[in-house]
């Protein structure tokens, strides 16, 4: 039923209507009409962030923890323009939020009025699509087509402007309807297609299937038919930073994370393998490496609902355009009906293969001495957190790739990360979104000190809701990635690479109300753990760690998958130009 109401009363009647029980926001002028309706109902939270970009990451993590979209509300100009970093890193990670920025009113538009900034020109380029609403009739239109513009089709941001004239203006809110959207993504794979897939899927003899955060975007249902896949058909598994998740890192069939960061055999079977079935990932150039050499041998398949990502990096011999978890319910249909094929004899082959390549053991490390190697501290917390109901976010560099290599995931939804963009800041309001949405949840965000330091403002945050988010920070007093390619590629040229002005971080915890721990000593790190573990409230954990430490096995610039460094690991043996352990 249509009713007459404010603009501002619309924009919250339309949240309460689309499901919406949280938004991350920071008032200012031309925001006030919403704000002030915020005030006068209950059935929303309000989450006050100390920055607009925190906001966002924050709706991010509360986004890609629940599968829901996460909800933004900032005022006009700065306001809009601090969403920018975080929209985009939304639109490369496929992350579905919706932003409402407030807009000076229509009649001051070019103006040059106070806080005005052409918000939907700047955001044209770092969201799905974005809205300038001029008329309150037409607001709730929007409002509902900008949630489903966000979470259908391949996922991601969507911006709504809104002057301030139209948020006071009475119009007419009209409620959700079944979707008559002229936006309808494809979602059921050409049958033909997907049949072609399962014949070669039949025949392999080096098959692997290479899986990505489509997988865990397409919903639960998805990593469940993935994971019946994999086990009935014996295949190898492995998965872009993204992905992770979507099959469990204790499957046997699991190979680890792919690219430029990932394992050996990984990346050892990406190079060698005949069929290679990639599950909606985009071909990211950290997981391809250089074009030309990736995956040289192999027949290509992509699954992806988004057709624009098919044959945009990589030359694809089995295109199939739709949703994952379509595709997968209906390849296993025709993979059953035929049989249940696989070419056992050469999939046994390609196994003993695969465990030589394993046994070079990539991510061995030596905790030796007083110094807590970076690769112990998280394998060390992985350890004492994984019986917990556990979400793990981080921010971006060497720590992310650690918590990448040595942390094992389960289920998906339990890791987020930023991927596309590699936004460091992200992590800590990151873990406020997932801690919002998982209240009584074990919530840790990996960090460095260098990225955390980005947004350490929202201490405030986490402190005036209770939020119990756990701060692991790896403290190397470097930019450490920065530091290992300049180590690797500019002749160990340290150019503006650490700080020499870092805050005690036990006394900055303190200073805002919350537990500080640090820890230096190895023999002190599980204790410490622990302690941050239990403490009830936000903690920041300042874990001394061994300054130079590169992160590897890696990919250098400019090479191909089997042609890694693989720093200290000793083989027992000599890996020769083909990538086999010759023992």
């Amino acid at each position: 039923m249509t009713r007459q109401m404010t603009g501002a009363k619309m924009i919250v009647q339309a949240l309460i209507d689309q499901g919406v029980d949280t938004i991350f926001g920071y008032p200012g002028g031309a925001v006030l009409p919403i704000y002030d309706e915020v005030f006068q109902q209950n059935s929303i939270k309000h989450v006050l962030v100390r920055h607009e970009q925190g906001a966002v990451h924050a709706a991010e993590g509360y986004a890609r923890s629940t599968g829901k979209p996460g909800v933004v509300l900032v005022t006009s100009g700065p306001g809009a323009t601090n969403a920018v970093t975080g929209l985009t890193d939304a639109l490369l990670d496929s992350i579905p939020i919706v932003v409402l920025t407030g807009q000076v009113p229509t009649f001051m538009i070019g103006s040059d009025a106070f806080q005005e900034a052409d918000t939907v020109g700047i955001t044209r380029p770092c969201t799905k699509h974005n809205w300038l609403v001029k008329e309150t009739d037409k607001l709730s239109g929007v409002l509902h087509e900008a949630f489903h513009v966000a979470t259908h089709g391949r996922p991601g941001p969507v911006l709504i402007d809104i002057p301030k004239d139209v948020q006071f203006a009475t119009g007419t809110y009209a409620p959700p309807k079944p979707s008559t959207s002229h936006y309808q993504p494809k979602v059921k794979g050409d049958m033909e297609e997907i049949t072609e897939l399962v014949a070669a899927i039949e025949s392999a003899k080096k098959p692997v299937f290479y899986t990505g955060g489509g997988v865990i975007n397409s919903g639960p249902a998805a990593s469940q038919l993935l994971r019946e896949l994999v086990d009935s058909t014996g295949f190898p598994i492995t998965s872009t930073l993204m992905g992770l998740g979507a099959y469990p890192a204790s499957g046997d069939k699991w190979l680890g994370m792919l690219g430029m960061h990932g394992t050996y055999e990984a990346n050892m079977t990406m190079h060698g393998c005949d069929l290679m079935i990639n599950i909606g990932a985009r071909f990211d150039d950290r997981i391809t490496g250089v074009v030309d050499m990736f995956s040289p041998k192999s027949k290509k398949a992509h699954i992806d609902i988004d057709p624009s990502s098919i044959n945009k990096v990589i030359r694809i011999d089995i295109p199939i355009v739709g949703d994952v978890g379509h595709v997968l319910e209906d390849l296993l249909k025709v993979w059953k009906s035929r049989g249940r094929k696989t070419n056992g004899e050469a999939l046994a082959k390609w196994w003993k293969q695969i465990e030589s390549w394993r046994a070079v053991d990539c991510l061995k490390y030596k905790q030796a001495g007083k110094t807590i190697k970076p690769q112990h501290a998280v394998r060390r917390l992985e350890e004492l957190t994984k019986g917990h109901d556990r979400y793990v976010t981080t921010e971006v560099g060497q720590h992310q790739m650690w918590a990448a290599q040595y942390m094992g995931f389960e289920e998906p939804n339990r890791w987020m990360t930023s991927g596309g963009l590699g936004t460091m800041g992200y992590g800590f309001p990151a873990s406020i979104g997932v801690q919002m949405a998982h209240p009584d949840s074990l919530v840790i965000n990996v960090a460095g000190e260098a990225s955390w330091l980005m947004n350490m403002q929202e201490m405030g945050t986490a402190m005036q809701y209770g939020l119990p988010v756990k701060q692991f920070i790896l403290n190397n007093e470097r930019l450490g990635m920065v530091r290992q390619w300049q180590e690797l590629l500019h002749g160990e040229r340290y150019s503006q690479s650490w700080s020499e002005a870092l805050p005690d971080f036990v006394k900055l915890a303190e200073a805002f109300g919350a537990k500080g721990i640090q820890v230096s000593d190895p023999d002190k790190l599980d204790d410490a753990i622990m302690e941050m573990i239990e403490h009830p409230g936000p903690v920041i954990l300042d874990c001394l760690v061994e300054k130079h430490e590169n992160c590897f096995p890696m990919i250098p610039s400019g090479k191909a998958h089997n042609e890694m460094l693989l720093g200290d690991v000793d083989t027992q043996g000599v890996i020769d130009a083909k990538g086999s352990v010759l023992v």
